[in-house]
């Protein structure tokens, strides 16, 4: 008897011990002391499909009026807009460019927003006669989608137009246990169209200098399963329910097997 459960307790060791140890913390390559990471710019680029909001403020309320378009349910409210505008948007085409009141069609692919908003002030400065207005520009649209081994996949918005991995991480619940940190995939397609796939290993600081660092709009965030869960998903009911009972008797014997080792 003694024999039987001793066996059957080291049976218990050796199956835990072949389990895989998933590594699940971020950063275990850092050392303890302050780790100073070079500050990175980032300025979110005009793409194809991108919707703009564009707004033309001034002390000429007449000048600006002809470079703000409202949605036609506000155009009765117009002369009390100026202060909290509703304005119509622009779609961004296949070629990069939008139709602006007045200025006609002009290329904005690439751009960032603020390069835009010197640029229409440049094609502007002849039409007023007193100060320059205030040009502002935001993409309505800049949202990324997360999907795989996170708490709560799906699709999330921002309103700053600058976003890190591990901030779109955040908004997802972060990773599962079963996600692998170190390979985890953005796809992206950019200004030109090009679909890109980018590779990270978040427990690597080179991850602070990739290109996929910040996320750009409509990226979409991959986050792989690692073997455990892979391993897992072969198994049908049955399967599951005979581990189940098997960890159940390993638990029992190892009960048994303490409470033999107490009594004698």
């Amino acid at each position: 008897m003694k024999k039987n459960i001793f066996l059957f307790v080291l049976l218990a060791g050796l199956i835990v011990s072949c389990s895989p140890v998933q590594n699940i913390a971020y950063f275990p390559h850092f050392d303890k002391e302050i780790n100073r990471i070079n500050e990175t710019t980032y300025d979110a680029r005009i793409k194809p499909k991108d919707i703009l909001s564009i707004s033309v403020v001034s002390s000429e309320p007449e000048a600006s009026r002809r470079y703000n378009l409202f949605t036609p349910q506000t155009l009765e409210l117009i002369n009390s807009l100026y202060s909290q505008p509703s304005l119509q948007s622009y779609l961004v085409d296949k070629e990069g460019s939008i139709s602006f009141p007045i200025l006609g069609t002009l290329q904005v692919k690439g751009l960032s927003t603020k390069e835009l908003e010197l640029f229409i002030e440049e094609k502007l400065k002849p039409h007023f006669t007193q100060e320059m207005p205030i040009i502002t520009i935001r993409i309505l649209n800049y949202s990324i989608n997360v999907l795989g081994e996170v708490f709560r996949p799906g699709k999330f918005e921002t309103t700053n137009e600058r976003m890190t991995i591990f901030e779109g991480l955040a908004l997802a619940g972060d990773m599962t246990i079963y996600g692998r940190r170190d390979n985890v995939k953005v796809l992206r397609e950019d200004v030109n169209g090009e679909r890109i796939i980018y590779t990270l290993n978040l427990n690597d600081r080179s991850i602070f200098n990739s290109p996929a660092y910040f996320l750009e709009q409509n990226d979409v965030l991959y986050v792989e399963p690692n073997q455990s869960r892979a391993n897992s998903s072969k198994y049908g009911a049955a399967e599951t329910y005979r581990i189940s009972t098997l960890s159940v008797l390993i638990s029992l014997a190892t009960m048994a097997a303490t409470i033999y080792s107490i009594t004698r």
